[in-house]
């Protein structure tokens, strides 16, 4: 490349120059020639210390990394029919994940004849977050997918706390007893008996509201009829007179 569009050391806009010039430039300043923009017409080029750039995009990229949270997804599987103390095992493993501030990813999974009662899984589900005793924030519903039940957990505020001040004395610190219920979600499938009655309700409540407006749909329609038969037919009487008066008329 013969020219150059020289930056100077302090950022200042040198102009085009020859390369040879540039170099020249950079020698006498003790600094390196380095290309910034080779796609340019001309080539931008800038005076400065190489290593001293390195070593700031170094230290750039260092405190951006520092000010990122990585987020960890870990998963527990459960079976519907587990044994106490495996549930008991599965659930500490919760809580150590809770307290590291990852999420978990806690799954049920059904084979057979399993399969016919998700309300086992969703139960086991529920009663899982109720142990947790306010470690846990559901971030989305149980949701079936095939022959697996998934529910996303993430760490609750209670949660940092409990691992800064285990982290501090050195021992287990026993979340605060918490009623925690967990939301009702709107594609929730009912299991209980209530549920399943106020479904129903709200079922024939829906088929209720539609029958009525398909009646009055069809009331309307034959209101609308008688009115239309009598215009039709007071257009025939008048179009009959004008004949009539028409045919008289030709005969005078």
């Amino acid at each position: 490349m013969p020219k150059v569009r020289l930056i100077g050391a302090d950022g200042e806009q040198v102009g085009i120059v020859s390369t040879d010039d540039a170099r020249e430039m950079a020698r006498e300043a003790e600094l390196d020639l380095v290309e910034v923009a080779p796609g340019a017409k001309p080539p931008v080029a800038r005076l400065l210390d190489y290593s001293k750039y390195r070593y700031e995009q170094e230290q750039k990229l260092k405190q951006a990394r520092k000010h990122q949270t990585q987020v960890n997804v870990r998963e527990i599987k459960l079976r519907p029919k587990i044994a106490v103390n495996d549930y008991n095992t599965k659930k500490g493993h919760v809580e150590r994940f809770l307290k590291a501030q990852d999420k978990v990813k806690v799954t049920i999974m059904f084979r057979g004849r399993e399969q016919a009662h998700p309300e086992r899984g969703r139960d086991l589900l529920k009663r899982l977050y109720e142990d947790l005793e306010g470690l846990a924030v559901v971030e989305s519903q149980p949701l079936q997918e095939g022959r697996n039940m998934s529910m996303m957990l993430g760490p609750s505020k209670e949660a940092a706390k409990i691992a800064a001040r285990e982290k501090q004395t050195g021992e287990k610190v026993e979340p605060a007893e918490e009623e925690a219920a967990m939301p009702a979600h709107p594609q929730a499938v009912p299991t209980t008996p209530e549920d399943l009655a106020e479904a129903e309700a709200s079922a024939k409540l829906d088929v209720k509201n539609k029958a009525d407006a398909d009646a009055k749909a069809a009331k309307e329609a034959e209101d609308e009829a008688p009115e239309a038969e009598d215009a039709e037919a007071e257009e025939e009487v008048t179009d009959e007179a004008e004949e009539a008066a028409a045919e008289e008329t030709g005969s005078d």
